[in-house]
C-alpha cells in the first residue's frame, strides 16, 4: 500500500477531551464547593489547570488545533443554555443571585427549586441536561465562557477552536417547558436563535478564532423534511455571515444521511464527519455528493468511543481515499474524547501485551498525530508506528482470551423454547400474588442504597491487604443489617440488601467473569460529578461461580418480607462495558445473559422469590437510525429473556431503566416479558406512565415518584402527587411505588427522609383508592 502526501499537509486535531483531570480533580473540587470545603476561587483555579493541562497535552502531542470550550462544569449542553441565555423562569433568580451557584441549581435542583430534566446523549451513557423552551422564550448571548477560554488558550500559544453545540441540535435536544402544551416544537424557535448564534459566532472572531467547530450529532438520526429544511436554513443564514470564523460543521456517533449534501452544499468552510462503524457509510455518501470541493474535511477515523488501538493501514485506506475529496484532509477522532478514559499508561494491573490493544484518550491523541503524518508526508515516515500497529492487531485476534470452544458451544445450542417462561403472564401474576402477599401500591427501592466513606474505605483496605476477607465480610453484613432494618421501620414492602459490596452495577460483575478486563484508573464522565470505570469485554463469558448469592441469601435470612436478589441485564453489561469490536454484538449478549441465567436460576434456588435485572441501557443501546432497530431489538430483547426465563411461574421478575426517552421502545418493554418494571418518572412528570398506558402495556410498572440525581428531599404530597398522575395511565393493581434509581449517589439523612415520604406517600394514595 502507497499513500501519496496530501496537497495540503494534514493536521491533527480532536473534537473534544475528557474534563476531570488524571486524578479527577474536578469532581474533587467541584463536590468540595457544593459542601463548603471551596470556594469559588478555588474551583475556577482547578478549571483553570485542567484546561491547561489538556492543551499543553495535546499540544506536545502533535496537534495543530486543540478545541476549546468544551470544558464544562456540569454539562456542555446546560452550557448552551446559558450561552442563548435559555434559564427557565424558576431558575432565573439563582442565576442572578450567583452565577455559578445558579448554574448548579439548574444541573442538581435545590430544595426549592426542581433541576432541569436529565436523559441520555443519543447512544452514549453521558446524561445531558434538557433544554426547556416554550413560544415565549427569547434568547440572549452571553459568550463569557467561550470567548475566556479561547483567549486563555490562545495566550498560552495554542491555536485555539472553539466548540459550540449547533443550532439544531440544540432546538431539538430541547423539550416543552412545564405549562407549555406539549405539542410545542422548539425547532419553530430557530429564526429566533440564530441571531445569538451569529452575535456569539462574532465575539469569538473578535477574541481570535480562526475557525469555529458547530457540533450537529441530531443531523446523524432520521429527520423529516422539515428538519433538514431548518439544517439548510440554519447554515445557509450562519454561513451568509460577514463577522463570523470560518464555520467547521461536525457530526458523528452514526452516517448522516439524508442531512449530508444539505450540509455539503451549505456555504460553510468544512465538514467534521466519523468515519467508522456504520457511520463508514459517509464515504460512499460523500462521493455521491461529489465531495466537498474547496472545503476543508475532518476526518474522524479513530473511534472516539472505543478503546481498541486503530487499524492503522485500514484507516490509511479509507483517508487515502477520502483525499480527493475535499480541499484538505484533517484528521481526527470520531467524536469527541469525553467517551473514554484519560490514559492507558496509567494501567498497572493489566498483562502489559494486553495493555498495548488499548488506547484511551492520550493514546488516541497520538494515534490521531500518527496517521496524519503518514497522510501528509507518507507512510514510509511512520513505518516503525505500523509495523508495532500489525504486531499488536494479530497478539489481539490470536489471543486465547478472546475464544472459549465452551461458551461458543453452548451459545450456539440455544433454542427459542430457552427465551420463553413456563406460564404466561396471567397465570403468573396469580402466582406471585399468592406467593408474596403483597398491598396494593408495594413500595420498593431500585436496589442500591448509599455507599458511605465507611463502605469505600473497607474495600480500600481489603485490596491494601489491611484487613482480611473476614473482616471486610463482618462490616459488609454490618451494613446490610442497617440496611434491611432501616427498610422495614420505614416500611418498605419489598427489601433489598443495598448493595453494600458493590463498587458499580457493571464493574462489579465484570470482575467475576471470564473474559472481562477491570480497570483501575480507566474514569468516565456519566453525568455531572459522577463517573463510572467501564471495563473491558475482551473475550468469551462465562461465570465460574455464583456472584451475588452469598449476600443476598443472608439478607434472606434477617427478615420475612421479599427482598430481591439485584442483577444487571446483559444489555447493560454490554453498553456501559467497552465492549469487543471482533464479533457482533448480539453474540456478545448472548454470552453474558447465559451466564447471568445461571446466577438467576441459583438465586431461586437459594430462596430468592423476587429478583430484578436492570436494562437501563435498553433505550440508550438503540441504533439512531430506525432502520438498524429491529435487528438490535430482537437480539436484545432476547437475551434478558434468556438470563430471566428459567424460573418458576411464582418467582417474580422485575427489570429497572432510567433516564431515557421511553416512549421509542414500549413494544421492546413489554417484549421483555419481565412481571414488574420500574423505570424514571419524577423529571418528566410522569411522561413514561401515559406512554405505557397508551401502548396497552400489561405488567405491572413503577414510576419513579422521587427524583434521586438530585440533592431534594420530595414532600411526601409531592410524592403523593405524582403517584396519583401515574394512577391516571396505570391501575392500581399494577402500579408500585419506588425511586427513580439506586440510592448509591445519595446521603443517608436525604435517603431517609425521601424514602419516608414515598411510602407515606403511598399509605395516603393507598387509603384514598381503598374502599372503606
Amino acid at each position: 500500500m502507497t499513500t501519496k502526501p496530501a496537497a495540503a499537509a494534514a493536521r491533527a486535531t480532536v473534537y473534544g477531551y475528557p474534563r476531570q483531570g488524571q486524578n479527577r480533580e474536578l469532581k474533587k473540587a467541584i463536590e468540595g464547593y457544593w459542601k463548603g470545603r471551596v470556594d469559588a476561587d478555588a474551583l475556577r483555579a482547578t478549571a483553570t489547570e485542567l484546561r491547561r493541562a489538556t492543551w499543553r497535552q495535546l499540544a506536545d502531542a502533535g496537534l495543530h488545533e486543540v478545541p476549546t470550550g468544551d470544558f464544562s462544569y456540569y454539562d456542555h449542553v446546560l452550557d448552551t443554555s446559558v450561552m442563548v441565555g435559555a434559564v427557565p423562569d424558576r431558575h432565573r433568580a439563582p442565576v442572578a443571585a450567583d452565577s455559578l451557584d445558579g448554574y448548579f441549581a439548574m444541573a442538581r435542583g435545590t430544595q426549592d427549586v426542581a433541576p432541569l430534566e436529565m436523559t441520555k446523549w443519543f447512544d452514549t451513557n453521558y446524561h445531558y441536561l434538557v433544554p426547556e423552551l416554550g413560544p415565549d422564550t427569547v434568547f440572549t448571548a452571553d459568550s463569557t465562557k467561550q470567548v475566556a477560554e479561547l483567549k486563555e488558550a490562545l495566550a498560552l500559544g495554542h491555536t485555539g477552536r472553539p466548540v459550540l453545540v449547533g443550532p439544531v441540535t440544540y432546538l431539538l435536544l430541547a423539550k416543552p417547558a412545564p405549562g407549555v402544551a406539549a405539542d410545542f416544537v422548539p425547532l419553530t424557535l430557530l429564526d429566533r436563535l440564530l441571531p445569538v448564534y451569529a452575535e456569539v459566532l462574532a465575539d469569538l472572531r473578535a477574541a481570535g478564532a480562526d475557525w469555529v467547530q458547530l457540533d450537529e450529532p441530531a443531523l446523524v438520526q432520521d429527520r423529516t423534511p422539515a428538519e433538514l429544511g431548518a439544517a439548510e436554513r440554519a447554515y445557509r443564514d450562519l454561513g451568509a455571515l460577514t463577522d463570523r470564523p470560518r464555520l467547521l460543521v461536525a457530526s458523528y456517533f452514526d452516517r448522516l444521511g439524508d442531512a449530508l449534501p444539505v450540509l455539503a452544499k451549505a456555504p460553510v468552510d468544512g465538514l467534521a464527519l466519523d468515519f467508522t462503524g456504520a457511520a463508514a457509510a459517509n464515504l460512499d455518501d460523500l462521493a455521491a455528493v461529489g465531495g466537498l470541493p474547496g472545503k476543508r474535511l475532518v476526518a474522524g477515523i479513530v473511534n472516539g468511543r472505543n478503546i481498541w488501538i486503530n487499524d492503522f493501514e485500514k484507516s490509511l485506506a479509507t483517508l487515502g481515499t477520502l483525499l480527493g475529496l475535499a480541499e484538505r484532509v484533517d484528521v481526527a477522532a470520531s467524536c469527541s474524547l469525553l467517551h473514554v478514559p484519560l490514559d492507558a499508561a496509567a494501567e498497572r494491573d493489566i498483562e502489559p501485551q494486553i495493555l498495548r490493544w488499548l488506547a484511551f484518550a492520550k493514546q488516541k491523541s497520538a494515534e490521531v498525530v500518527t496517521l496524519a503524518r503518514g497522510l501528509a508526508r507518507g507512510i514510509h515516515t511512520i513505518a516503525a508506528e505500523l509495523a508495532a500497529n500489525r504486531a499488536d492487531l494479530a497478539s489481539r485476534a490470536g489471543s486465547a482470551i478472546t475464544h472459549d470452544p465452551a461458551v461458543r458451544a453452548r451459545a450456539a445450542a440455544v433454542t427459542d423454547a430457552d427465551g420463553r417462561r413456563s406460564a404466561p403472564y396471567e397465570r403468573r401474576a396469580e402466582a406471585q400474588r399468592a406467593h408474596l402477599g403483597l398491598p396494593l401500591l408495594p413500595t420498593t427501592t431500585i436496589g442500591s442504597f448509599p455507599q458511605t466513606g465507611a463502605l469505600r474505605t473497607a474495600r480500600a483496605e481489603l485490596r491494601a491487604g489491611r484487613i482480611d476477607t473476614a473482616a471486610y465480610e463482618e462490616r459488609i453484613e454490618a451494613e446490610i443489617r442497617d440496611v434491611l432494618a432501616f427498610q422495614e421501620k420505614a416500611g418498605i414492602d419489598v427489601l433489598v440488601h443495598g448493595e453494600p459490596e458493590r463498587n458499580d452495577m457493571v464493574q462489579y460483575f465484570a470482575e467475576q467473569l471470564t473474559g472481562y478486563l477491570a480497570t483501575q484508573h480507566g474514569w468516565v464522565q456519566s453525568y455531572g460529578t459522577r463517573y463510572v470505570r467501564p471495563p473491558v469485554l475482551a473475550g468469551d463469558i462465562s461465570r465460574p461461580e455464583p456472584m451475588t448469592v452469598r449476600w443476598t441469601a443472608y439478607a434472606n435470612s434477617l427478615t420475612d418480607r421479599p427482598v430481591k436478589g439485584m442483577l444487571t441485564g446483559p444489555v447493560t453489561m454490554l453498553a456501559w462495558s467497552f465492549v469487543r469490536d471482533d464479533q457482533p454484538l448480539g453474540d456478545t449478549a448472548r454470552q453474558v445473559a447465559l451466564a447471568l441465567r445461571d446466577e438467576v436460576e441459583d438465586l431461586e434456588a437459594a430462596g430468592t422469590s423476587v429478583i430484578q435485572v436492570d436494562e437501563p441501557a435498553l433505550r440508550e443501546t438503540l441504533p439512531l437510525r430506525a432502520a438498524d432497530h429491529p435487528a438490535y431489538l430482537a437480539w436484545a430483547t432476547e437475551a434478558f429473556r434468556l438470563s430471566t426465563s428459567g424460573v418458576r411461574a411464582a418467582t417474580q421478575i422485575h427489570t429497572h431503566m432510567c433516564y431515557a426517552e421511553f416512549g421509542d421502545i414500549v413494544q421492546a418493554i413489554d417484549d421483555l416479558d419481565a412481571d414488574v418494571i420500574s423505570l424514571e418518572a419524577a423529571r418528566s412528570h410522569m411522561q413514561v406512565a401515559r406512554e405505557l398506558a397508551a401502548h396497552g402495556y400489561p405488567r405491572e410498572a413503577g414510576p419513579g415518584v422521587y427524583d434521586i440525581h438530585s440533592p431534594r428531599i420530595p414532600s411526601a404530597e409531592e410524592a403523593a402527587a405524582l403517584l396519583r398522575k401515574g394512577l391516571e395511565a396505570i391501575p392500581p393493581q399494577r402500579l408500585w411505588v419506588n425511586p427513580d434509581c439506586g440510592l448509591k449517589t445519595r446521603g443517608w439523612p436525604e435517603t431517609r427522609a425521601s424514602l419516608e415520604s414515598l411510602v407515606a406517600a403511598a399509605r395516603t394514595v393507598r387509603e384514598e383508592i381503598t374502599p372503606s
